[in-house]
């Protein structure tokens, strides 16, 4: 019986019958597939990229269409090559990625990067209202531009994503950055950052208890450090004190307590944020006399102006200054430190809202579903959707609600 089957089966065999035969697989055309353009960053020391090759790669495989300026990821450590392998197009020419529908940017494009852009076309990039002139935002508006402006963007807890990304990489940096000028390579007193059997912990003071203050206390206490929290708000230190798991000095903003603490301190971290405007000056020029010779300060909130009076911006290449003997860091991008892990960070939240814009079928339908988007949404087809921005410059606005439902 068993002879009988094999000599059946390899009947069948030699007819050809149990051969694999090639076949055509079907594929679901994409109606609605996306052109995203990465521009080259032109803006001073900014080395972070919006897209990593595997969230091209993720691109691609839905169905869209990426073109990436030459270059465009070298500050990031990401070569042509990383991105021609995932099916990203490379192009020599600017105008070329300008043509995309999409650009996908990370510092706000420049008087002369708009002036390439067509009618119609999606932004989504930093766009800085703080400091946004008349002149840029009716250039954006004349275009038609659907503007996002990244910042805003907010994830379902209601938290702004990229705020919180960079807030948590800049908090952790920073306590490294004071390990660096700690030691005596740099000019510093020749401090270990942490604690060592037998030796007393490093003393870090941290103005501020949000996110970066926070993920800056975290560094520093896994490291060994000793810690003070200084704020305003009971509740933000409270949240603190609970997010960290572990007990850490809190304090209110006293001025005798803050002072002796800093005049003692190894390192003191500014980071307080101001909702508009300026950031408060917390530390008077006095007070940072009194501190011990090669102390480090590194003011994070300088791109507000700064919580110290004696902070002056500095940039990568020239990151630090001494004044009364003590060593400032004032970098204001201190996340294109680590642009790569910043770039990993950033394409975690810009890929799904591409992926979703294709699925969607459009951007709209994408605000209408998602209120984090809407809420980022500054202009739309030359619309202006924030009201601040039409009161300080007194020009039309639309309620993002009524675009939305007209275009349903």
């Amino acid at each position: 019986m068993a002879t009988g089957l094999r000599e059946g089966m390899a009947s069948i065999a030699q007819k050809g019958l149990l051969q694999p035969k090639e076949t055509m697989s079907e594929t679901s055309q994409k109606s609605n597939s996306l052109y995203i353009g990465i521009p080259k960053e032109i803006s001073f020391q900014e080395n972070r990229i919006a897209l990593t090759p595997l969230s091209v790669a993720l691109l691609v495989n839905n169905g869209h269409k990426v073109v990436i300026e030459t270059g465009a990821g070298v500050g990031s450590n990401f070569s042509d090559n990383d991105y021609s392998e995932q099916g990203a197009i490379i192009a020599f020419n600017k105008k070329d990625v300008f043509n995309a529908d999409i650009l996908v940017k990370i510092a706000p494009p420049t008087l002369e990067e708009v002036a390439l852009m067509h009618k119609g076309q999606t932004l989504i990039s930093a766009l800085q209202m703080g400091g946004l002139k008349e002149t840029y935002l009716k250039a954006l508006l004349n275009k038609k531009i659907n503007a996002i402006c990244f910042e805003n963007l907010r994830d379902e807890g209601n938290i702004l994503s990229v705020v919180r990304a960079m807030s948590e990489i800049v908090g952790a940096t920073s306590i490294f950055i004071a390990a660096e000028y700690l030691s005596n390579v740099t000019g510093g007193k020749g401090l270990m950052l942490g604690g060592f059997t037998g030796v007393p912990p490093t003393e870090i003071v941290i103005l501020g208890a949000g996110t970066v203050g926070e993920y800056a206390a975290r560094t520093a206490l896994a490291l060994g450090a000793e810690v003070k929290v200084f704020d305003s708000s009971i509740y933000r230190l409270r949240r603190l004190q609970n997010n960290l798991g572990s007990r850490v000095f809190t304090s209110v903003m006293q001025p005798i307590v803050l002072g002796k603490a800093i005049t003692t301190c190894d390192v003191v971290i500014g980071a307080i944020r101001a909702k508009h405007g300026r950031s408060p000056c917390i530390v008077m020029e006095e007070m940072v006399t009194r501190m011990k010779p090669n102390s480090v300060v590194i003011d994070v909130s300088i791109d507000q102006g700064g919580c110290f009076e004696t902070s002056e911006v500095t940039n990568h290449k020239d990151p630090v200054f001494r004044k009364h003997d003590v060593i400032h860091y004032c970098v204001p991008n201190i996340a294109s430190r680590v642009p790569r892990t910043a770039s990993y960070a950033l394409t975690n939240i810009f890929t799904p809202i591409l992926v979703d814009i294709g699925d969607m079928g459009g951007l709209m339908n994408v605000v209408w579903s998602k209120p984090g988007i809407r809420e980022a949404l500054y202009i739309y087809q030359g619309h202006l959707t924030n009201k601040d921005l039409a009161n300080m410059y007194n020009l039309p606005y639309k309620d993002i609600e009524l675009l939305v439902v007209s275009n349903q």
